[in-house]
């Protein structure tokens, strides 16, 4: 036990001695003694992460898709997370990855933005200046050998020109008319990319979900940390639309012809 009164409370005003103990005397470091306490202090892996991140182009603009899990190691822990997060007018960014390195992402976003607007000078930032910025974030974190651990796509639409691109926390960048994060990136990336690729010009907003909406449920069907409630983000050159949650609908009635899951005895 600390015998030090003066060690048992919070907050302590220095000029009261609120125990009785005048003089007030220098008050001793009862902490443990660890080697490493005042070491630099890395990230080693993600904690509560999100899956996988959608994102496909279309004839009027960017169409993205994220369910709504933040998982907790294997644990389903938090189902109404918001992956898909707007930027300004023009962008959406959409995170897999670790949801509280997604979260400062965010607020350094927002600062940004603020920083833009207090200049007054009739420039927006769109998304191609929002994903050079963040590429050199996420290489300037890798860097110093605490990278922000998120997959990110950034999709936008500005001057009637589309934009879509990846970023990792490695600071490795790329462009398509298709692309996915997390498991998604090998199950759902070769569906989205023999129905978008050569019909990015032609395909309307509806037939655009159609694709997202599948691909979403192969992945709640394969992916065990993905959920049946997700989110569409929409951006054309009306703005950004990110819809409530939607669901799927799923049917399991499959499993009873697999060998193992369902009834059959040989």
């Amino acid at each position: 036990m600390d015998h030090f009164p003066t060690n048992w409370g919070r907050p302590r005003n220095d000029m009261l001695d609120a125990y009785g103990t005048y003089p007030i005397h220098q008050r001793p470091d009862n902490r443990p003694k660890d080697t490493f306490a005042d070491s630099v202090q890395r990230t080693q892996q993600p904690i509560v992460t999100g899956t996988s991140v959608l994102a496909i182009k279309y004839k009027d603009g960017i169409m993205m898709a994220a369910d709504n899990l933040a998982s907790y190691g294997s644990l389903a822990r938090f189902k109404d997370v918001q992956r898909l997060h707007p930027v300004g007018k023009y962008t959406v960014i959409g995170a897999g990855g670790d949801m509280s390195d997604f979260q400062y992402i965010q607020r350094m976003l927002e600062e940004v933005q603020i920083a833009e607007g207090t200049q007054q000078d009739g420039h927006e930032l769109g998304p191609v200046e929002i994903h050079e910025y963040m590429s050199q974030v996420m290489y300037a974190r890798r860097s110093k050998l605490d990278p922000l651990w998120n997959s990110l796509l950034i999709g936008g639409f500005k001057d009637g020109k589309r934009f879509l691109s990846y970023v990792d926390l490695l600071g490795t960048t790329y462009s398509a008319s298709t692309l996915a994060t997390g498991f998604g990136a090998y199950i759902a990336q070769p569906l989205l990319r023999k129905a978008v690729e050569g019909y990015e010009d032609v395909l309307t907003a509806e037939q655009a979900q159609d694709i997202l909406q599948n691909c979403m449920r192969v992945l709640f069907y394969r992916d065990a940390r993905s959920l049946d409630k997700y989110q569409i983000a929409t951006i054309t050159a009306e703005g950004v639309t990110i819809s409530g949650s939607l669901k799927l609908q799923t049917s399991w009635d499959f499993a009873e012809g697999i060998r193992g899951y369902g009834a059959q005895t040989q």
